[in-house]
Parts: structure tokens; sequence; C-alpha cells
């Protein structure tokens, strides 16, 4: 796992070396450098495989083609050989040099024999073209931007700061978009002028002007298939998945929380360490199961319980590692498990993936839930949903009412829907330009004519999942010099998830059905059946403190609160849930962490 950084034109005044120790975090083992007449390029590297002979960048064998990647190749031996086979010469045993040979042989279709975590620059010195390009799932990030003097891109927006024509300036249409969706859902960041490069898509730089192209999307095709061939054909690509993403030159662990996701890549990877963290209350830990676990697989469970003062303490810190605002509030235990795992090993697996592929979300057992109510009239549902808009918040079948007199389209933007465009109309000075069914309708007409909850499923892969969950994995682990792998996220695994008919993913039972059913064969019954919870984080609790509460007025009281948002209306949110009146926690956290996102990069 590296970093990278380059822009177009020569460094005349040590420009990439700025850039690149803005991202020595990602790299800490080695750095190297491009200096061509119309393209520089940056690396930091953190050495996994091909540890002796694996520096970057890497060139082919007469040096016309440059490369700068960041990732792993999980297949890179089988394409090594043939590659081989058809008279290329390699220079090393590291799998990004497969990536110079595929361009030589297959352009940019390379990349459909890719099986791997990928971003990756690469440069035709002759022809003056740059290629770059992002894996299907979005694990590994790619920005960039245009300036006046050309264009910049990186794996993380921070080292563009180093660069003298980068201007630094909010994007106010991603935070009026965050506020909804928790995190930066559109293709231009919180930057104004730097822009992601999609999960799945390429982009080709040439004489100048930048075409970015598809070339994956994640599609299911079910076909019909009983309970226990759907558990075996899991069980089976999963095993081969996880030896897989074993491949190192180095040791590898593994996370372990008590989900069932977790646990089954640590019953199955036959490693020597695993990595839990918790919190000093007894309802927010999960040390106690994971030690318990990782005894009965062989392992040793590394642990560590975070304070309230840890915690909080490195607030501003994650969010300057994240380059854009993230108001998960788990993304800072994946910073105090990263900086612990760092300590032991280079590299962990992680279980991110498995809700989106088998359907763990309990959200998506909701169309079930109101499948009697939807066959109801429109009209009848919509009158109904008036009079539930009456009743006061909390009283039971209100929010059901409400919900089902919408369609799928209409109530579901993702895992998170913390202000509605009604209330950050409130909040905000400037005025809201799209609602949020404007950012996900392109993604559900995609599947328009599939049931509700594959829709679900297929707008999580594209959305949240690298929008939120592969974001905080990839940053909150690279502060560290932490190489996260998630077996899970690999293409012969979303094949087999792809077939699986929406019962053996979602019904009444529960949720992610037959992955359970294969999960089960491996662990204890009670973890393979357990109920999704995600990663519990006490904020409601802490922001009904005393010393919390003040810490977070301050930041909405301040002068940069002010330029963005009306204060009276922001501390009337948090004062009613400081009092008791309603749990505000998630609004309160996604306000404040854009705030001391703000801090660390508009105010220092």
């Amino acid at each position: 796992m590296c970093g990278f950084c380059g822009f177009s034109g020569r460094d005349e005044s040590g420009i990439i070396d700025r850039m690149m120790d803005r991202i020595a975090h990602r790299g800490p083992d080695e750095f190297g450098t491009y200096l061509g007449d119309k393209l520089t390029l940056g690396f930091r590297r953190l050495a996994v495989v091909g540890v002796e002979a694996g520096a970057q960048p890497l060139y082919n064998e007469s040096g016309s083609l440059v490369l700068v990647f960041n990732g792993e190749i999980y297949n890179f031996h089988e394409l090594r050989e043939g590659l081989i086979e058809r008279g290329h010469e390699f220079s090393s045993l590291a799998d990004a040099e497969v990536l110079l040979h595929l361009y030589e042989e297959h352009g940019t279709g390379m990349l459909q024999y890719l099986r791997g975590m990928f971003a990756f620059a690469l440069y035709d010195i002759e022809a003056g073209r740059l290629f770059c390009a992002r894996d299907p799932f979005g694990i590994k990030p790619f920005y960039y931007t245009h300036t006046d003097a050309g264009f910049i891109f990186g794996s993380e927006i921070k080292a563009f700061l180093e660069h003298p024509s980068f201007a630094l300036q909010v994007n106010t249409d991603a935070l009026t978009q965050y506020l909804t969706f928790q995190y930066s859902v559109l293709p231009e960041t919180f930057f104004k002028g730097v822009f992601k490069l999609l999960p799945g898509h390429y982009l080709i730089l040439e004489d100048g002007a930048a075409s970015v192209s598809k070339y994956h999307s994640h599609m299911f095709s079910p076909v019909d298939m009983t309970l226990e061939k759907a558990a075996a054909d899991i069980d089976a690509v999963m095993q081969e998945s996880v030896k897989r993403h074993m491949i190192s030159d180095v040791e590898v662990g593994s996370f372990l929380s008590s989900g069932v996701d977790s646990s089954y890549v640590a019953a199955s990877f036959g490693g020597k360490k695993t990595f839990t963290v918790g919190f000093d209350y007894e309802k927010y830990n999960e040390i106690g199961y994971a030690k318990a676990l990782s005894s009965q697989v062989g392992a040793e469970n590394i642990s560590k319980v975070i304070t309230t003062e840890e915690y909080w303490s490195v607030l501003g810190k994650v969010q300057y590692h994240m380059d854009e605002p993230l108001a998960d509030p788990s993304a800072i235990a994946l910073y105090f498990v990263s900086r612990e795992a760092a300590k032991h090993v280079k590299v962990t697996l992680s279980g991110e993936g498995a809700d989106e592929l088998f359907g763990g979300y309990n959200i998506y057992k909701e169309p079930i839930s109101l499948g009697w109510y939807a066959k109801l009239p429109l009209g009848l549902r919509e009158w109904l949903a008036s009079l539930a808009k009456k009743l006061p918040a909390g009283i039971k079948g209100r929010g059901f009412m409400l919900r089902g007199a919408k369609t799928v389209e209409e109530r579901f933007i993702g895992g998170a829907y913390i202000f509605t465009p009604e209330e950050r109309e409130k909040i905000l000075k400037s005025s809201v330009a799209l609602a949020p069914i404007d950012i996900t309708r392109p993604f559900y007409d995609a599947v328009r004519h599939e049931d509700d909850i594959t829709k679900m499923q297929f707008l999580d892969l594209h959305l949240w999942m690298p929008g939120d969950i592969l974001l905080k994995v990839d940053k909150m682990s690279m502060a560290h010099g932490l190489e996260v792998r998630t077996p899970f996220l690999d293409k012969e695994v979303f094949k087999v998830a792809s077939c699986l008919p929406v019962r053996h993913r979602v019904n009444r039972k529960g949720t992610k059905y037959a992955f359970r059913k294969a999960a089960a064969g491996r662990l204890p019954a009670e973890i393979a059946n357990k109920r999704k919870l995600g990663f519990p984080v006490p904020i409601r609790i802490w922001l009904r403190e005393e010393k919390y509460y003040n810490i977070v007025k301050e930041h909405f009281t301040s002068q940069a609160a002010a330029s963005y948002f009306h204060p009276e209306n922001l501390l009337a949110v948090l004062d009613d849930h400081y009092n008791g009146k309603s749990d505000n926690s998630r609004k309160i956290w996604t306000v404040f962490m854009f705030l001391l996102w703000h801090k660390e990069y508009m105010e220092k």
C-alpha cells in the first residue's frame, strides 16, 4: 500500500518533494520520483509485496512507460506467467509490474483482467499520454484537479496544498449534500475544483485535456438456486478470496469486532494476530468477545480501550487525515484500531463489503415489512401520512405511515439520512440546489426494473460504500502506514453475490441470510446469526455531558460557523439534545465534524 502524487509540467523548485512529504504516512518505507519535461510523479511506499525490488516509480523494459500504483493485485502471479509466455520480461516480483506489461498488451482494456484494489497513474512518455484508473469498488482513492498551471492528481488532496497554483476554496454544494448524507457524496469534493475519480472509472490526460470513462458497474443478476447451494458457493469463494488476500511478504493480521463479517474473516485467515478496540462503557465494548473468538481460532487478540478523552483529543487530526469531512463516528475507532495494529503488522484483513454484497443492513428488511401496507391505494397511504405528520415525533407507527407513503426511491438514500432538505434549509445560509433524490436518481434509474431490496443494495454499493465505508478504512489505516485488505470486495466474490436470489439475501427471518448459513459452518451459531449492530459509539451520551456540550457550543458560535450557518438555529439543535428533548446527536456530530475539518484546512 502506498501513496502517489503528480502534476503536468516540469518540477523546477522541489514541489513534488513537498507534496510527497504531505502523504509520507501512506508510505514510510521508501520514496521515489519521475522528473520529466511534461509530467512529474512522486511516490511513497509501504513495502508489502516484492519488498526487495518493488520500488516505484516503475518502468517497462524500454523505459517508455512509467507507473505509480497504490494497491494490491491478487491475481498477479497468473497474469505474470501469461505475460512471460507472450515474451514480456520482468525485472521484479512486485505485483505492480504486471500493470505495465498488461498495458503494452491491451491498452485501457487491461482493467478487465485485474483482481484487486488499486489506483494508479501510468504515463506513456513518448506519446505524452497519462492513463489513470481506480478499482471497481473504490477501495483506493484518486483525486484530481485542473489549475492555471495544469493537471494535479494524487492519493490524497492534502498533497495539492503544496502546489503553488492550487487555490484553496470550500465547495458549498458539497457541504449542502454532506449535511444529509453524512459524507461527501458529489463527484466534486469539498475543495472547489477537486474531483474524485469514481470507482470503476479511468481517466486519460492528453494534450492538456482530460476525459473520464466508466469501465465497470456492479449489476445483480439473480438465478434460482437452493439455500444450501448458495451457502456452499459463498463459503467456497470466500475461502479462496481470503487466501488470495493473504498474499504478502510480511505478516498479515485481522480486525475483529463482534459482528459476523469480521468474525468470519478472522476464523478463516489463519493468521496469528487480531485487533479490537472498545470504549470505557460496557455497552460499547466488544473486546471480551474478540478475545474469546481469537482464542478459538488460535490467534492472539491485541486490544485497546479508548477513553472518552482520547477519542475527543484526536478529532481534528482524524478530519485532517480524512481529506474531506466525514460524520461517521466509527471512523475515529478505526483510527485507533489501525494505530494499534500498525505497531505489530503492516497488513490487516477487514470485513467491509459483506453487507452491501449479501444484504446485511437492517434497513433492507423495510420493503418486506412495508409489503402489505404498500398494497393499499397510494391516495389512502398519502392521507394517512398527512395525519401522521400531525402526531408528535416518537409516537409508535408514525414513521411507518410516513415511509409507507413513499417509494423506495423517495425514502432511501443510503446508510444515513441526517438532515432533511427542510432541516438543512433552516441551518444553512446558502441556498440548497439539489434534493437528495436528485443525487440518487441516476443509480435508481440504472436498476429501475429490479426489486426494492436490490435497488437499495445497488445504491449502497455505488454511493455509501465508497463514500463512507471505504473512505474511512483507507484514510484511517494509511494515517498509520497500515494496509487494510477487504476479502469480501473481490470480483469473484461479487460474481457469487450477484447471482443470489433476493430471498437468500434478505427475508423475514433475517438479513444476509445465505451468508449467515455459510458462516455457521465456521462460527458459533450465536455469532453467525447475530443481529447487525454496526460499530456503536456513545456520542449521544457524551453530547449530554457539560464538558463536551461546551466544546461543541464553542464551535457552533465561532466565526467559521457564522460563515455557513445560522448559529441560533445550530444552538437550538444542540440545546434540544443537551436538555433531553430529542436525540440530535447525529445532526450535531455532522456539523461539528465539518467545522473541525474547516479549522484544519481553511483556518490554519
